[in-house]
């Protein structure tokens, strides 16, 4: 029977090899679909997934209210240098500002280390004929003949995008302003305008400039590629509006993020810690590390007493991100709120090779979705990550995706054994157990280095996998880290769009007020911070939301006199309303303690930057998973290296396991992920229905 009830909500995850679906229903219930993604056209795929998912539940598209997607197409664009040609116009003197960068190197004693290119060549960066100062000053007034000029070699480039960003225009926009309704006027409504002091009204000239850079960079192609989903979906008669996920967690409607699309580069892995956040919360797992293993990568987050962990200095573009915090230099500077996340190219469909030194890697080369691992059967050839694991009988070749996906395990076996194994002289078994140690030593790096290389000890925290692949790994990844207990949640392997539809619409506003906290009175603030929200209101008002709709809080980032980075903290207020200074100073010191591992109290501390932030919550029903499917069970063979050998293990769906603990080895199998047991640990149930595997629990 169809059901045309409205409130049904839609999450939407793209990734590099699967596209996810998760329909929540309106009590809670969960319905959820993947399938491999198309590359050629992320939206056709998205748009056949939701049209087999709704019918398939029987549902009317016009039930569905919302639309939520998180996609990695814009970080895709910077990494593959996909983005529009895009033009740049600067302060005179500064169009070099993107070569200069900072003082920094991924690679400390790599002498020879090349940075990646800027995004804007510099014959397309150009140069307007003014000066503002630090306070707003017009120091030399603009010269218009010198824009017009500027805009007459961008139109002869037929640039498609141009980014303007003058110094110190966070203090003062109109020259920014002058110069964007020149450009407007020659280069005509088509082409992408992003001004610096509309995105980004703050500090540092390098910062503000990439950013703006990036997000011109990326208008064109989210623009299009926004559209296109858009007529994809509607042409199924899903009419409902699209929201996006932010790098920061929230989300934001379809219309900012084709006008920000900087907002959105860390639109995918964000949406996991989210959901984790939210779930361990809920769960009693208010401490965990997240581990979001999928075709391409495997990402790690951390959650602190149910709070995410966020940064506002990140980089896009530099291959592997081990941590903003610890390696930067490598990729172009992203001066906006972003969870910090610790990805590595380990993936699914991440190649295995033999390197020069005849040394095993894997990744960061993705076999992607097309052509993707051996056992697709799609027209790869080298072995994969994928493939290592079916070949140690840990993956069923006949229920990946729920059986949907056709599965050559001979196919994977062959490519390890000849790629592999005979060039190592190994037992093929053998092989695929090395490369199984490889990928989860890599792996391990990105768990430690949102825990161990920032203070914490993993071994306080549970790590919470899901992806694809998560749930195989977690158990070995965090043996290598004396981890004692791993989560699985309920449909792991599309937790992400679940996550999604966790997420609160979000829009926030900043600016410079760079001065000492003991300079500062709490009236002044106040103001600065009112007028902030005065934006807020208005954008907001066009998301179509009024005042009482949304919640206001207040940031603060701060710094000890002196220092070149700085750390977020809330603004509390006192007694009177206005913001308690002498707390947020404490607030500060205590932030920088758990971050770096100590406080320097006796040093002033000084505001760099402001912001406020409004929140619209969305209702977040407790969920009740039904599974895409549950395997029936058995048994199989599966290696775990040669002191276990390779036993005959029982094979069970969730709905097999209970309070009590079962010991391993054990592989549970689900329609969108699998879970592995290995021998030592043990795995339950909890009340939630999340698998509990725990190191040497009694069985």
């Amino acid at each position: 029977m169809s059901r045309s009830q409205s409130g049904w909500r839609l999450g939407v995850d793209i990734g590099g090899t699967f596209t996810d679906l998760v329909l929540a229903a309106p009590d809670g219930g969960l319905h959820t679909h993947k399938l491999l993604s198309t590359p050629d056209d992320y939206g056709r795929g998205i748009r056949d997934g939701v049209a087999a998912l709704l019918g398939r539940q029987g549902i009317e598209p016009a039930a569905v209210d919302r639309v939520v997607h998180g996609t990695t197409v814009a970080t895709n664009a910077v990494l593959e240098g996909k983005g529009a040609l895009t033009g740049l116009v600067t302060t005179k003197g500064f169009r070099d500002v993107l070569e200069m960068r900072r003082l920094r190197i991924p690679e400390m004693y790599t002498l020879n280390y090349r940075r990646s290119e800027p995004l804007v060549p510099r014959r397309l960066r150009l140069e307007a004929d003014e000066r503002v100062g630090p306070e707003g000053q017009v120091w030399r007034p603009l010269d218009a003949a010198s824009v017009e000029a500027a805009a007459e070699r961008l139109a002869a480039a037929g640039v498609e995008a141009v980014a303007v960003c003058l110094l110190h225009a966070y203090a003062n926009p109109d020259h920014e302003r002058r110069v964007a309704a020149i450009l407007r006027d020659r280069l005509g409504d088509d082409v992408f305008l992003t001004c610096s002091s509309d995105l980004l009204p703050v500090i540092r000239e390098y910062e503000r400039t990439s950013t703006t850079v990036i997000n011109a960079y990326l208008g064109p192609v989210i623009r299009g590629y926004l559209g296109r989903l858009r007529e994809h979906l509607d042409g199924i008669g899903v009419t409902a509006p699209i929201l996006v996920m932010k790098s920061d967690g929230g989300i934001m409607s379809a219309a900012a993020a084709a006008e920000k699309p900087a907002y959105i580069v860390e639109s995918g892995p964000a949406a996991g810690v989210i959901g984790a956040a939210h779930a361990g919360a809920r769960d009693g797992i208010a401490d965990c590390i997240t581990l979001d293993m999928g075709g391409t990568t495997a990402k790690a987050s951390i959650v602190e007493a149910g709070e995410v962990a966020r940064t506002g200095d990140y980089e896009v573009g530099a291959g592997i991100n081990l941590s903003s915090k610890l390696v930067m230099g490598g990729g172009h500077a992203l001066k906006l709120p972003v969870i910090d996340i610790s990805e590595i190219g380990a993936g699914g469909g991440s190649l295995v090779r033999i390197d020069a030194g005849g040394l095993v890697r894997v990744g960061p080369d993705s076999a992607g979705a097309v052509p993707g691992p051996v056992a697709y059967g799609q027209g790869g050839t080298e072995p994969t990550f994928c493939d290592a694991v079916l070949t140690l009988g840990w993956l069923n070749p006949d229920y990946l995706v729920g059986g949907g996906l056709a599965i050559d395990a001979g196919a994977a076996a062959q490519a390890v054994a000849e790629r592999i194994a005979a060039v190592l002289g190994r037992d093929v078994l053998d092989a695929a157990h090395g490369i199984l140690e490889v990928a989860c030593g890599t792996m391990m790096r990105a768990v430690k280095a949102v825990s161990t290389y920032r203070g914490r000890d993993p071994r306080d925290f549970a790590l919470f996998a899901f992806g694809g692949n998560g749930p195989v790994v977690a158990a070995a990844i965090a043996d290598l880290l004396e981890m004692t207990t791993v989560v699985v949640p309920p449909n792991p392997g599309v937790f992400s769009a679940y996550g999604l539809l966790l997420s609160d619409v979000e829009q926030e506003a900043a600016r410079s007020h760079l001065v000492l906290l003991s300079e500062t009175g709490p009236a002044a603030l106040d103001a600065l911070y009112r007028e902030l929200e005065t934006g807020l209101a208005a954008d907001m008002a066009a998301e179509g939301y009024a005042a009482g709709d949304y919640a206001l809080r207040r940031l603060a980032e701060l710094r000890y006199e002196g220092q070149a980075h700085e750390l977020a903290v809330p603004v509390p207020a006192g007694p009177d309303g206005l913001p308690d200074i002498a707390a947020m100073a404490a607030a500060f010191g205590a932030e920088h303690e758990r971050t770096y591992g100590h406080r320097a109290d006796a040093v002033a501390v000084e505001s760099v930057t402001l912001r406020a932030v409004a929140t619209v919550a969305v209702d977040k029903p407790a969920p009740k998973p039904k599974p895409g499917g549950a395997n029936a069970g058995g048994a199989r063979p599966a290696f775990f290296g040669a002191a276990a050998g390779r036993p005959n293990v029982p094979v069970v769906p969730r709905e097999a396991l209970t309070a009590a603990p079962r010991g391993g080895p054990l592989i549970v199998e689900e329609y969108d992920a699998t879970c592995v047991v290995p021998p030592g640990w043990t795995a339950r149930l909890d009340a939630a229905q999340n698998i509990v595997l725990e190191k040497g629990g009694v069985a």
